[in-house]
């Protein structure tokens, strides 16, 4: 008995080395999470055994448990290098189609030859699907597809609004309506212009001509025309009533709108219009002043860069000025994180100790905040695993003379004549 007793201790050791060594080896592994072995001593009872000078039978190793403590996180250069400040995993699959999924605290990232973003193990980063203000579609983990940046030109998007706000001069001479000519300027009182795009993302020039035709003890009018690339875009223009504050009273709302663009000869959308909202218009006794001039179309954009925010979202950067949300990446946490499978490349799998993934989005309960451009360290203390690796070397050694001390007893039993 005393035999099977030391060789327990031995084993138990040696396990206790093993763990301390891997511990030890994964120092610098990026989401690496120590392992600690758990022992209890080995009893054997019966009814009739006497409990008070019964010995144990040794000692067995009870389990080998992960400790999911958060490492610390260190900066990187590269914006798909990701790290989770919480409780939460990131979500991998073996193809771009597989409803298979795999858990990680390593977010090393990078895109493969088809765009998509993968670990170095080349199983893919899943996100969920996002509407337009960023909010996920579906929170679940069947719902979720890998992230793949794109690769093409962003798309141009046609000018349906342009916004200005302006004064207009209110001792301005009044002139006559039917004598306005684009081409002379003493037929309008002033003129500004914005650049507006077509649905192919061809830029055109919006030219606005404004003409004082009326004044009296109430109210003051003008004519607004609008031209694209100097040709009439509406027939008439807009009338604009100003009161003797200054305020713009008609039209409400303060839009005028053209009609069809039919002057696009590159095989635009001829159906395009544009409105031209005045927010505000006023008519003080100032010079003609462009406050501001903004519009809702874009041209054909390069992709410049790809940000992720600490709610996860995914955004993509044009050059044409826009912004295409590609998804939130997805987190997923266990009841119980200790009873993951382990499968290698830093990855878990779920089993029936850790219970059903539960899916989550960053910034929500303990899922925790997503960090761009930086990697969780592994969360092994070397200092405590050097005092481990003595500890459990001198167990080893202790167990070892108790098996040399066993054996020189039973030789000397052995040579009793």
């Amino acid at each position: 008995m005393s035999f099977n007793i030391s060789l327990s201790g031995l084993n138990a050791a040696q396990k206790d080395l093993d763990v301390t060594g891997n511990n030890i080896a994964n120092a610098s592994t990026i989401g690496f999470k120590q392992s600690r072995a758990e022992f209890a001593d080995v009893f054997s009872n019966s009814v009739f055994s006497n409990t008070k000078t019964q010995v144990g039978s040794g000692v067995n190793t009870a389990a080998v448990t992960q400790q999911f403590a958060q490492g610390s996180l260190q900066s990187t250069s590269n914006s798909l290098d990701l790290a989770i400040k919480g409780d939460g995993f990131f979500v991998l699959s073996p193809s771009e189609n597989s409803l298979e999924r795999t858990y990680t605290r390593a977010g090393a990232m990078q895109v493969n030859d088809e765009g998509y973003v993968t670990n170095s193990n080349g199983d893919f980063l899943q996100v969920y699907q996002v509407n337009d203000d960023g909010t996920a579609k579906a929170v679940s983990l069947d719902s979720t597809i890998a992230l793949q940046i794109p690769e093409v030109a962003g798309k141009p998007t046609a000018t349906t609004a342009v916004t200005a706000a302006l004064n207009l001069p209110a001792s301005a001479t009044v002139l006559s309506a039917a004598a306005f000519d684009p081409t002379d300027s003493s037929t309008y009182t002033n003129s500004t212009s914005a650049v507006i795009y077509d649905s192919l993302g061809q830029s055109h020039t919006l030219t606005q001509y404004y003409v004082k035709t009326g004044a009296t003890a109430l109210n003051s009018t003008w004519q607004a025309y609008m031209y694209v690339d100097g040709t009439a875009a509406d027939t008439g223009g807009t009338t604009l009533t100003f009161d003797t504050t200054g305020t713009l009273t008609s039209p409400s709302p303060a839009i005028a709108t053209t009609n069809a663009l039919t002057m696009f000869t590159n095989g635009a959308d001829q159906t395009q219009t544009v409105t031209l909202k005045f927010n505000p218009a006023t008519q003080y006794a100032s010079s003609f002043q462009v406050s501001s001039m903004s519009q809702d179309g874009a041209t054909v954009g390069q992709l410049t860069n790809v940000s992720i925010g600490s709610d996860g979202v995914v955004a993509a950067t044009y050059s044409n000025g826009t912004t295409t949300k590609l998804g939130m990446v997805a987190l997923a946490k266990f009841s119980n994180p200790q009873g993951l499978t382990q499968v290698g490349d830093t990855s878990w799998k779920e089993s029936q100790n850790s219970g059903e993934a539960t899916p989550g989005t960053p910034n929500s309960g303990t899922f925790g905040s997503v960090n761009s451009s930086a990697l969780e360290s592994s969360n092994t203390d070397l200092s405590s695993e050097l005092v481990d690796l003595i500890s459990a070397q001198r167990n080893y050694q202790a167990n070892s003379r108790a098996l040399e001390v066993n054996s020189t007893l039973q030789d000397t039993i052995l040579q009793i004549r």
